[in-house]
């Protein structure tokens, strides 16, 4: 499944779900990172209050087993030929992307079918779904029909990005709009927190090292901070209504690809009744990356 970011690839999958659940079936839904696993897991346990939905990642593993079992891929090894149906989300994302012996967990975790999904595929994703026996869905839209919001890309001095983004994180607040501030290293992430907190009230870091990271997420869901400095930890599988995005030193290409921007870029407008919202890229220059992750934005937004 090839479909922008926010086209509702988790609930386009739940038929699939319900169907494999009705015959008796196992569900696995593998995704890169914890943090979305905790998120998708209520979602499921939402959508299929009869069944039993399990997460299990890295320091939660005493359940092993249930109807839909939604956990890391590295989680994949404990499962050899368990699933009637593995879906697999974010396949371009780290870890999965690249590495052999995840690829080699999710087919030995399969025993019937598997449903893989992104917003961002590379070339030879595409190429291995186009064999055939394989199928590949593209759904260029959003399910609420309207424009993914557009990046801005703005070329400063780093010193008057990081004014702008106080400038921004104010108005936001009296707009009560969340706020993802994203640095592109986890010192960068605490350099600019530290930073920022002197002039904007109500904000956390949170980055892949940091302690508690699942509790200051949920606050921040919970409106208990405003705004969020982040690595890209936050970049893929995160909804909160109404959000604005910043990139700062967005022309750092080893850490922002052109796939990377779209998914932060993705976090923006994801909800029915907020479907808009601001993207702001802040750098030192505009880069390749940078100009086509607008044009393929744009590019999808001529679908509508």
């Amino acid at each position: 499944m090839y479909a922008v970011c926010g086209a509702g690839k988790t609930e386009l999958v739940y038929g699939a779900i319900a169907d494999c659940l009705r015959k008796g079936g196992r569900v696995a839904f593998a995704v890169p990172r914890r943090d979305v696993v905790i998120e998708l897991y209520w979602r499921l346990k939402d959508a299929f209050p009869e069944d039993k939905v399990i997460a299990v990642y890295g320091g939660h593993t005493n359940v092993l087993l249930g109807d839909v079992v939604v956990l890391t891929t590295h989680q994949l090894y404990r499962y050899p030929k368990i699933f009637d149906l593995l879906v697999m989300d974010e396949i371009d994302a780290f870890p999965y992307r690249g590495d052999e012996t995840l690829a080699a967990m999710a087919e030995r975790a399969a025993r019937g079918s598997t449903i893989v999904m992104s917003a961002t595929p590379s070339a030879k994703d595409l190429k291995i779904y186009q064999q055939p026996g394989r199928a590949i869905l593209e759904l260029r839209t959003r399910f609420h029909k309207r424009e993914i919001p557009i990046p801005k890309i703005k070329v400063y001095p780093y010193f008057v990005s990081l004014l702008k983004t106080i400038v921004l994180l104010r108005r936001y607040q009296k707009e009560r709009h969340p706020v993802f501030v994203f640095a592109p290293t986890i010192s960068e992430c605490e350099k600019t927190f530290r930073f920022l907190r002197h002039f904007v009230p109500y904000g956390a870091a949170v980055h892949s090292q940091k302690k508690k990271r699942e509790e200051i997420i949920r606050a921040f869901k919970h409106g208990k901070y405003k705004f969020l400095v982040t690595t890209s930890v936050l970049e893929r599988g995160v909804t909160v209504k109404n959000l604005q995005v910043i990139v700062l030193h967005s022309d750092r290409e080893d850490i922002y690809d052109s796939s990377t921007l779209i998914q932060i870029a993705g976090r923006v407008g994801r909800k029915f009744d907020a479907p808009g919202g601001d993207v702001w890229f802040f750098a030192g220059n505009r880069t390749p990356a940078m100009e086509r992750s607008v044009s393929e934005i744009k590019y999808c937004n001529t679908f509508l």
